[in-house]
């Protein structure tokens, strides 16, 4: 009894320290048996509501797990101010060493980048890469800050974004002074003298290169401790973004976002000129919800869609006027609010001068889509020019479906892709199969089909 006893005691101490072996044993599950192992992400294109979530989980992902370090590989041309703060504040508070590169060959960190690169404990950038250009406004043709929202505002929105650069640099220990100039003066570096200015600390062609330089180095994470790094070859854990960041991502880019409103004003026009299509309304109304949901993640000038709005009304207005001059101001309207699209001069927005809808994607998307409408509303002129004459106009013999009751005075019926009056000798409930036995005018005589 006294053994028994005495065992019930034990039992739960003696299980406490196995949970406790088992807890150990998964902390340090991510070292494969010694090996360090570290986590991969990737932030290419824009800086978004996406890139800024999927960075801040990569952080947490790779606290959580253990791993020794966490590395970006990174390729930007900007974007949101608030995204860019949501990573740095991740990338500072992070008790996880984070390494930024910025790669391959041909990649840049420009404007929203530089802020993230600076913030990163150790960075390194390939050959034939380029950072800076921090300058959070930036206009299409040119015009100064001070034309667009004020000296005043011009020089308030400067001083935040340079107190931003210089307090990230001051921490890191990078030159402050060239910080501020790239956020001032828009200056752009290679990646050998982003070296030689102190701010990266090695320029590597290929993320491994990085990761064997980086080993041993000694740097200062959140709280203030030292780290060793231990990156020389790791195992690498690659992260990747939940399926909401990458629509998101995927959906911010301001050609997807324009191509998407001209799909959605096509899909309306073909509706109107062809009613009871479904088809193409639907699609155009799938396309307008995922401009708008883009919309959100962009500086999209409401200015720009409403031009774009114009346009599409005009070349609606193009099937009851079909005068040719409704139509082609429509195209014109669509190809201006293509243009001033993106709102670069937003000052919640760190982008350089690639962040807008391209001429070589906005004359030839603009060209074919005004000409598909055109040949919408051509087709739809041609269809209205018809003489009201008897004759059936190849419609007998057609089957359709009773849109309403259709009786001896009045009905409407579906045929042959569009909607049409109807007449029957005998009553015909909504939603009968019909078949057209004549037609006088516009307006047709049907049967309903046996079943």
């Amino acid at each position: 009894m006294h053994q028994r006893a005495r065992w019930r005691l034990a039992a739960p101490a003696l299980l406490c320290v196995l949970m406790a072996g088992l807890l150990a044993s998964a902390a340090n599950a991510p070292t494969r048996n010694g090996q360090p192992t570290v986590a991969r992400c990737d932030l290419e294109g824009v800086v978004d509501a996406g890139t800024g979530g999927y960075l801040s989980d990569c952080v947490a992902r790779a606290t959580a797990a253990g791993h020794d370090a966490l590395l970006v590989r990174l390729d930007t041309p900007g974007g949101s101010l608030e995204a860019t703060r949501h990573i740095v504040r991740a990338f500072l508070a992070s008790p996880v060493p984070v390494l930024v590169w910025v790669g391959p060959s041909g990649a840049h960190a420009g404007s929203a980048g530089v802020f993230i690169a600076l913030a990163s404990n150790v960075a390194a950038m390939a050959p034939g890469t380029n950072i800076g250009a921090a300058h959070p406004v930036v206009g299409p043709s040119g015009q100064s800050p001070e034309a667009v929202g004020g000296e005043q505002m011009a020089r308030k929105v400067e001083n935040d974004a340079v107190a931003f650069a210089e307090s990230i640099a001051q921490q890191r220990g990078r030159n402050v002074q060239w910080a501020a100039s790239a956020v001032r003066d828009s200056v752009s570096v290679s990646a050998d003298d982003a070296r030689a200015l102190r701010v990266v600390e090695y320029v590597t062609p290929t993320e491994a290169d990085f990761l064997a330089q980086a080993d041993g180095r000694q740097v200062t994470v959140a709280g203030g401790e030292s780290v060793r790094l231990s990156t020389r070859d790791a195992h690498i854990v690659t992260m990747e973004p939940t399926l909401s960041q990458r629509t998101v991502h995927a959906l911010a880019n301001p050609a997807i976002v324009y191509l998407l409103f001209l799909v959605a004003g096509l899909g309306l026009v073909v509706e109107l000129s062809h009613p009871g299509a479904i088809a193409p309304g639907l699609i155009g109304v799938v396309a307008l919800v995922l401009a708008l949901v883009a919309s959100s993640a962009l500086p999209v000038r409401a200015g720009a869609v409403l031009l774009m709005m114009a346009g599409v009304a005009l070349i609606v207005a193009e099937l009851f006027v079909t005068s040719g001059l409704l139509g082609a101001v429509g195209v014109v309207l669509l190809g201006l609010g293509g243009l001033f699209l993106v709102d670069r001069f937003n000052p919640e927005w760190f982008v350089d001068r690639s962040f807008q809808v391209s001429w070589t994607w906005l004359v030839p998307t603009t060209v074919a889509l005004g000409g598909a409408a055109a040949y919408v509303v051509y087709r739809s002129a041609q269809t209205r020019r018809l003489p009201q004459r008897g004759g059936d106009l190849g419609l007998v013999g057609e089957r359709g479906t009773a849109l309403a009751p259709v009786t001896p005075e009045s009905g409407e019926v579906f045929v042959h892709g569009e909607r049409w009056r109807a007449t029957s000798t005998a009553p015909i409930r909504s939603g009968a199969h019909v078949v057209v036995r004549g037609m006088e005018g516009l307006t047709l005589f049907v049967d309903e089909v046996p079943t």
